[in-house]
């Protein structure tokens, strides 16, 4: 804790909607001190006064992660508010639903830059400021599609595959260094956020996330648990196991599988409204919040993650449950 009064000093970016709201939700319970990072005015205030109401204390910086100095600028302002940076998460994201062949090269250009750079970007000026210091935490809001890309999602899946690479690499270089500066790569499943609502679309029927749907919260969870432990990377649900298990052992046959089935299960039976809004230049007005339109459809817990979470208790009470059974048998015989 190394905030001006003694809170944890985290930075959420994407903080106004979607993961990252239930992020910023989730550490103001623990009472710290968060700034939040995003382009939509209305949807930081929002999350802002619910940092405030959960006894934490909110600083709003309406900041687009693709501008570096920007970003760096955030830095500076969140230490100069609250004290030194204890946990940076790099949460925000763009992307484009639609077949590679209808998405111009400027487009590309701008989910790169938002959804790859602004990690990058966030991770630079994190690191400014707590490798001298020689502590602190960065957390990458990854995906299953850092490893296994769809259709429909190229350039987020092209992003999504560059931060991992990126961050393997720093990684390596500040284990070489032995620096206490821990770094982890959250990888997610399908979740019901507000993007399927705003993210730049020329599908004929309204997106949807591919099953099975988690609850924000779970990522929320996720993350938190990643910044305060020393695990450098974290699969979450047991569909981003699955998918990155087949996709290492059957490549070929998941290429095959998603060449059929892939376009129909990014897709809802709804026609989509010519009026849809898109995120993708300029934040959409409101606030979205940190849910999306699949309640009725998304699992509020992991399994998968709690069993993670608690993998030495269950470890400790395997063990104790096959020693119990050896005496068992023993005393039998």
């Amino acid at each position: 804790m190394s905030g001006t009064n003694g809170s944890e000093v985290v930075v959420v970016t994407g903080a106004s909607a979607g993961v990252g709201r239930a992020v910023v939700r989730a550490f103001a319970r623990d009472r710290a001190s968060v700034a939040l990072i995003a382009r939509g005015r209305e949807g930081l205030e929002a999350a802002g006064k619910e940092v405030e109401a959960e006894g934490g204390r909110a600083l709003l910086l309406p900041v687009d992660v693709a501008d570096a100095a920007a970003v760096e600028q955030a830095a500076e302002d969140v230490e100069a508010t609250f004290g030194p940076i204890d946990v940076w998460v790099n949460n925000a994201m763009t992307s484009i639903f639609a077949p590679f062949k209808e998405v111009s090269i400027d487009e590309f250009r701008r989910v790169t830059e938002v959804t790859y750079l602004g990690v990058v970007h966030g991770t630079m000026a994190a690191l400014r400021r707590m490798l001298p210091r020689d502590r602190g935490a960065i957390v990458q809001v990854g995906s299953a599609l850092a490893y296994r890309g769809i259709p429909l999602q190229s350039a987020y899946c092209g992003a999504k595959h560059g931060i991992q690479g990126f961050t393997e690499s720093l990684r390596a270089e500040l284990l070489h260094d032995k620096t206490n500066v821990h770094l982890a790569m959250v990888q997610l499943p399908a979740m019901n956020t507000p993007q399927f609502d705003w993210v730049l679309s020329r599908l004929p029927r309204k997106p949807k996330p591919v099953p099975p749907i988690y609850q924000p919260e779970v990522a929320a969870e996720a993350i938190l648990w990643a910044a305060r432990r020393r695990r450098s990377e974290m699969w979450v649900g047991g569909s981003t196991v699955a998918t990155l298990i087949a996709n290492r052992i059957f490549p070929r046959a998941l290429d095959r599988y998603l060449g059929r089935w892939g376009y129909r299960s990014q897709l809802t039976d709804r026609p989509e409204s010519p009026d849809r809004p898109a995120n993708l230049w300029e934040p959409v007005e409101g606030d979205w919040g940190a849910h999306g339109d699949f309640d009725d459809r998304a699992h509020g817990r992991s399994f998968q993650l709690w069993a993670t979470m608690h993998r030495r208790a269950l470890v400790a009470a395997g063990l104790a449950g096959a020693v119990a059974a050896i005496a068992a048998g023993r005393a039998r015989r």
